[in-house]
């Protein structure tokens, strides 16, 4: 679970059945042989916005790989039947820019740099936190995307070329205020964004910029509107506002 440090937290978002898989969902290959991380981990990658599918050993993520199609992989390094830089040698064979994420125990300098020389985008040491993991995977997702692809983050989709967001596949009605709002806090996602950032960012696209009420009332919007993404807007006292998913 993401702890909250902050002093004051004014999302109001509900829980929400997380069960169904939308169109926008990105399809990510885990290959884990504890049963016990692997169940945990599928569970709190769905509610993050990913398709999960498990593979138990490295033979089984080989054949996936080779059969499906998938928007990203996080291998074990210690896999049974193949280990895990088998799997990623054979993978990046036929799908060299497919994003793979790295777990291990194995700390040392030595295999990291081993990992990423055998083609990994990224390498992550047991035991880590889950908000960390998750950063990483949309972080290696939007490096493998053209540079006007859409953003992602939790089960919203931004695209900036056609000013259009998708919260689980289905259209988000915003006005140009609102669009313009939620594209500068999912741009600085887990930093904190001011009130005087908004008012300038505002401006720059012509139009009043309206007071700190104003601003109040359009975070209010967004979100009502971003219930369902598995995103909330903390407010930080005297600082602004900060866009992160939900633990």
């Amino acid at each position: 679970m993401m702890s909250n440090d902050f002093p004051e937290n004014t999302s109001q978002a509900e829980d929400q059945d997380t069960c169904l898989i939308y169109p926008s969902t990105m399809k990510l290959l885990l290959a884990e042989d504890d049963a016990m991380l692997a169940d945990a981990l599928t569970t709190q990658l769905g509610g993050a916005g990913f398709e999960v599918e498990h593979a138990p050993n490295g033979a089984v993520a080989d054949y996936l790989l080779s059969k499906q199609s998938f928007d990203i992989a996080v291998l074990d390094i210690g896999l049974p039947m193949m280990d895990g830089l088998s799997v990623l040698k054979h993978v990046r064979q036929t799908q060299p820019a497919l994003p793979v994420l790295l777990l291990s125990a194995r700390d040392a300098l030595d295999d990291r740099v081993a990992g990423l020389q055998a083609g990994a985008d990224d390498y992550v040491t047991k035991p880590f936190d889950f908000p960390e993991l998750v950063a990483r995977l949309q972080a290696l997702l939007r490096r493998s995307q053209p540079a006007n692809s859409s953003a992602l983050l939790g089960r919203l989709s931004l695209d900036p070329t056609s000013r259009r967001a998708l919260v689980a596949g289905e259209p988000l009605e915003l006005s140009g205020r609102e669009w313009t709002l939620l594209e500068l806090l999912v741009n600085q996602r887990d930093k904190v964004v001011t009130k005087e950032q908004i008012t300038q960012t505002w401006s720059a696209e012509g139009g009043e910029t309206g007071g700190g009420n104003s601003i109040e009332v359009y975070i209010h919007r967004l979100r009502r509107k971003l219930e369902d993404a598995g995103l909330v807007i903390r407010t930080v006292r005297g600082l602004g506002y900060l866009m992160e998913t939900e633990a």
